[in-house]
């Protein structure tokens, strides 16, 4: 990474050639991240609207091309760890996504065998209730309405399962394998040219990520104040 006072100074991941490259731009990291959350910085979720951007940019770029994702920000270059903590938290982010995502997909298809089981057996029993039927009273057309009522029923029955299993799951998957290349995509930070170089002084992520550390004192850094 560049000096605070380098123009155009860039730092984080080299983005390959042949990458498909989200693009964000944002006045202060902290915009990225979901305010209210009280996590700690490399577990926080991400702000919705900002999730939402990511996720649907990278939805419509090819799924065999892997992202990465460069972040503009309308500061100077802060720590030298701000963009490994940027990264570390926006995998983090996107890995438990892909997680929730794959349990969501097991849950999916729990019910789905649990609702083609009831499916079934329902079903068994409204064909034996209508060949009973049309065995009892061969010649009744309220009977032969009663049967078919009933296999219709039987019928029906079977659409959830089957929706499920043709339908239901492939959205999931497709989501989860889209959170696990944003879980591994690389992460690069570009600065603005001629912007303040202490800025980042006031950018909590920036802050939190050299609290603690023994350079914390050298660099003047403060515990940020409440958002």
């Amino acid at each position: 990474m560049g000096d605070q006072g380098d123009a155009g100074a860039a730092a984080g991941d080299v983005v390959p050639a042949g990458y498909g490259v989200i693009e964000v731009r944002v006045a202060e990291l902290r915009q990225l991240f979901n305010a209210i959350d009280p996590s700690p910085f490399h577990e926080r979720d991400l702000d919705p609207k900002a999730e939402s951007f990511i996720v649907g940019w990278g939805s419509d770029l090819p799924p065999n091309v892997p992202l990465a994702l460069v972040v503009h920000l309308e500061r100077a270059a802060g720590t030298e760890h701000e963009a490994g903590a940027l990264a570390a938290a926006i995998h983090e982010y996107f890995g438990r996504r892909a997680t929730e995502t794959r349990r969501s997909l097991r849950e999916l298809f729990r019910r789905g065998r649990l609702s083609l089981v009831i499916a079934l057996a329902f079903l068994a029993v409204a064909l034996a209730i209508g060949a009973q039927v049309g065995r009892h009273f061969p010649d009744s057309q309220v009977a032969e309405f009663v049967r078919e009522g009933v296999l219709i029923v039987g019928w029906v029955a079977m659409w959830r399962p089957i929706e499920i299993f043709l339908y239901d799951w492939w959205p999931i998957r497709a989501e989860g394998r889209l959170f696990q290349r944003l879980a591994v995509m690389p992460v690069r930070l570009e600065y603005r040219r001629n912007a303040p170089a202490d800025a980042w002084r006031t950018d909590w992520p920036a802050a939190s990520a050299l609290l603690g550390t023994p350079a914390a004192a050298a660099a003047g850094v403060e515990r940020p104040g409440p958002l």
